[in-house]
């Protein structure tokens, strides 16, 4: 008997129910913990011990129903205790440390804002299956905000500490001045960061997404920086030769409609001696290599409902999240560039960190 025609397991079928029921549950409680993230319900649970309703939402200035009924999908998920005698609630302060602020730069509830995200796309994506295409940034909510809350556990968390350290001599030639830009910077958290970082450089960021650089303009001048700029920028067409001292791209190139003339306009632009430091994403380039990986299904997800999708919305090459480190190699290597590093950083589980001199 062949093992396509294996008899019918009734107990693998069951088991498999149940870990279905499993997933409809938890993906329920997806949406809750990014709903308490964002009302602040959460954080607000932290600062009290056992509590009421009405307690709950007036320190947090909610609607008391509201918090109620999220408290029991709380509750019943596991998250929150909750004492029948008193009708008070209490988030463990062992919960508290990987789901609110006291996690730091590890705090999960930020990556759960990608469910509702990816789930608002849903309708156009049936008929991308369908018809082919894609479904553009226009179509997301909040995709900019929810990526910028991310990016800042990765990317800011670990400026100063690990991924500028990472390349040898940076430190001191930002600090002596030298000339940057980010590329895809959206909301200009990084750019922004380095320029308060280094004031004797001068930076700029460049996105295709206005509104990205509408809300990065604004953060630059309410912090009064002077060193900074940015500007609406489509990096495939982007044409400025020897420019720059460096240019960082955090988990960007997979995204774009052309990866390969981007990576090559980007060594264009670099000066004799310059820097490429591109972030992307931790995988490999073949499925079999990816099937232990411990978000994997998140990651083909997000590919599948933003990076390969807003790529092909715009006749792009659809690389993918999960593009992975064998290609991105490859595509490093074919765009000019004369050395490349690839790093694992501590402090950022999700991404590698390539390294690449002119």
């Amino acid at each position: 008997m062949s093992v396509m025609q294996k008899q019918f397991d009734a107990s693998r079928a069951e088991a498999f129910g149940g870990r279905m029921v499993g997933i409809v549950n938890d993906a329920s409680l997806a949406l809750m913990i990014s709903l308490g993230h964002r009302t602040g319900a959460l954080e607000t649970l932290t600062q009290l011990d056992w509590a009421t309703t009405h307690e709950i939402a007036e320190q947090g200035g909610l609607n008391e129903r509201y918090v109620r009924e999220w408290l029991g999908a709380m509750v019943t998920g596991g998250v929150v205790e909750f004492d029948r005698d008193t009708n008070r609630y209490h988030l463990p302060a062992e919960h508290a440390a990987v789901i609110t602020s006291k996690a730091g730069a590890h705090n999960v509830a930020t990556v759960m804002q990608f469910i509702p995200v990816m789930g608002g796309v849903e309708t156009p994506l049936v008929d991308a299956f369908r018809n082919g295409g894609g479904v553009p940034y226009s179509e997301f909510e909040r995709f900019h905000p929810v990526m910028a809350d991310f990016s800042d556990q990765t990317v800011l968390a670990g400026l100063k500490d690990s991924i500028i350290p990472a390349v040898e001599g940076l430190h001191e030639r930002l600090s002596a001045g030298i000339n940057c830009v980010d590329i895809g910077c959206g909301s200009g958290h990084a750019a922004i960061r380095m320029a308060e970082m280094y004031p004797n450089s001068t930076f700029a960021g460049y996105d295709f997404e206005a509104p990205a650089v509408e809300a990065a303009i604004e953060l630059a001048r309410s912090k009064g920086l002077t060193n900074i700029n940015f500007k609406v920028q489509d990096i495939a067409a982007w044409d400025e030769l020897a420019k720059f001292d460096l240019v960082t791209a955090f988990d960007v190139i997979h995204d774009q409609a052309d990866p390969a003339r981007v990576l090559k306009n980007v060594r264009r632009a670099l000066k004799d001696g310059g820097v490429y430091l591109m972030q992307d994403i931790k995988a490999c380039s073949h499925l079999h290599d990816n099937k232990d990986h411990f978000v994997g299904t998140f990651l083909y997800t997000v590919s599948t409902t933003h990076c390969m999708t807003v790529s092909l919305a715009n006749g792009g090459a659809g690389l993918g999240t999960c593009w992975g480190r064998e290609l991105a190699e490859r595509m490093v290597g074919e765009a000019g560039f004369s050395t490349l590093e690839t790093k694992e950083l501590a402090h950022d589980p999700f991404n590698y960190y390539y390294i690449m001199n002119v």
